[in-house]
């Protein structure tokens, strides 16, 4: 497809470029050209056509974006999308009595049909919230790749193996299967967490990451009990006791880290270790308000997740884009915490990288077309004194005008553009549920 966006703002998420009036133009599923449109600087892209001028471009479609914003689109790093079953079935718990007493013992009556239909339920909210990259960690990884693929999301997983599932052999089953046979899907390796995992486990992960030198991704420092629970078993933090084992030689990164340590922090630093924070799960769970002024000073690479629908509620990246800055304020009792642009680079460009996602994290000339059409003519975002700080301080998903992914438009004007009726969709989410309270 052909597709040329006009009368458009943009915000590439390029360094040191502002948001500019232009036009963005895509060629399958890459962009060609995002710039002011002027003649001087469309001959190369011109060309990729296989045309001397532009109004030779044979368009499948043209848009008229009257005024609105288009930037990338959001990177949810850190989701458990099968999740959806649980949403509002395990609420008000402590955190270990919410798995260990709900989610764990529902989890494993889950067949992998049913977690390709959950996680297509996921899906569908991600596109209202302008979500075009997810990272998810799951029980089924075929079939969450089947439900992404089908549905047009791109999808990075990673493994979750822990004493009770998955297994290092089933982790390079995946590492092997999942990368490079499809556009839309990747996978890295990880694991559950630390304190779900025996020591010998661990160790066979590390060397699986040494063999393969790849970078290992693992819930960590969650919370308090979590890392007490580590310092009574081998005398160290989480993060400074899986660096002894080798687990970070290539890197990776620690969802949640809410209770880092200064030496974690310089750790992560040093071994290009990102931190993915999610604070509406972690304000939910009451674990704790994540340091991320502190992540910041030290120079870490900082990305965003929702975590799941059972701990989150929704999947929505604008409340979390508020509450990361929101929270680090109240924590640091300082208004000036946390810049809004320094969120939004979170949850876009640094979600990116944290995933792997090299080609997909601005608008520029090259890169995926994965990105979102925020609508200016709403009420919260008026007057336009400052349209990327509007979209984290007051925007939310009614914000979200369009989505697209891979140079395809998946959700406009409130409606999505895919091949099944969302409605069979959570008509399936139900029966689910219903089967296994019963």
């Amino acid at each position: 497809m052909n597709i040329r966006f006009y009368h458009a703002l943009l915000l590439t998420m390029e360094e040191n470029r502002s948001i500019f009036e232009g036009e963005l133009w895509i060629k399958d599923e890459r962009i060609v050209y995002a710039g002011d449109g002027g003649d001087k600087d469309t001959a190369e892209a011109i060309a990729l056509f296989g045309c001397s001028q532009k109004g030779d471009i044979l368009w499948d479609e043209e848009i008229d974006c009257r005024g609105n914003l288009l930037m990338p689109g959001f990177k949810n790093a850190h989701t458990h999308s099968g999740m959806t079953l649980l949403r509002s079935y395990a609420d008000d718990l402590p955190l270990q009595a919410w798995l260990n007493e709900q989610v764990f013992p529902i989890e494993a009556k889950l067949s992998e049909e049913d977690i390709y239909y959950l996680t297509k339920l996921a899906v569908l909210e991600y596109l209202t919230s302008g979500i075009t990259s997810i990272f998810d960690m799951y029980l089924t990884p075929e079939s969450i790749a089947r439900a992404c693929a089908d549905m047009g999301m791109r999808c990075v997983q990673t493994g979750g193996v822990n004493n009770f599932s998955q297994s290092v052999e089933l982790l390079e089953k995946w590492y092997e299967e999942l990368n490079g046979k499809h556009p839309l899907l990747s996978f890295l390796p990880g694991f559950h967490a630390e304190y779900t995992c025996s020591k010998e486990l661990m160790e066979e992960i590390a060397g699986f990451s040494a063999r393969k030198k790849a970078p290992i991704y693992v819930h960590l420092s969650e919370t308090e009990a979590e890392v007490a629970g580590c310092m009574d078993r081998y005398g160290m933090s989480p993060g400074i006791f899986l660096d002894s084992l080798g687990m970070f030689d290539y890197g990776g990164g620690v969802y949640h880290g809410v209770w880092l340590t200064k030496e974690e922090m310089k750790l992560f630093k040093e071994k290009g270790v990102s931190v993915i924070t999610n604070p509406g799960s972690n304000t939910k769970l009451a674990s704790g308000i994540a340091p991320v002024s502190s992540f910041l000073e030290e120079g870490l690479n900082v990305a965003i997740g929702t975590d799941g629908p059972a701990s989150n509620n929704c999947l929505d990246m604008f409340r979390e884009m508020f509450l990361v800055t929101g929270l680090a304020k109240l924590k640091n009792k300082d208004a000036a915490a946390v810049d809004a642009m320094e969120v939004l680079k979170m949850a876009t460009v640094n979600g990116a990288k944290a995933m792997h996602l090299w080609d997909a994290d601005t608008l520029s000339k090259d890169k995926l077309a994965d990105l979102v059409m925020i609508d200016l003519h709403m009420p919260n975002m008026q007057p336009l004194n400052h349209i990327a700080k509007n979209i984290v301080y007051s925007g939310s998903k009614q914000n979200v005008k369009m989505t697209m992914i891979h140079g395809k438009i998946l959700y406009r004007d409130g409606k999505f553009l895919l091949s099944e009726d969302p409605e069979d969709i959570y008509r399936k989410a139900n029966e689910i549920i219903n089967r296994y309270k019963d």
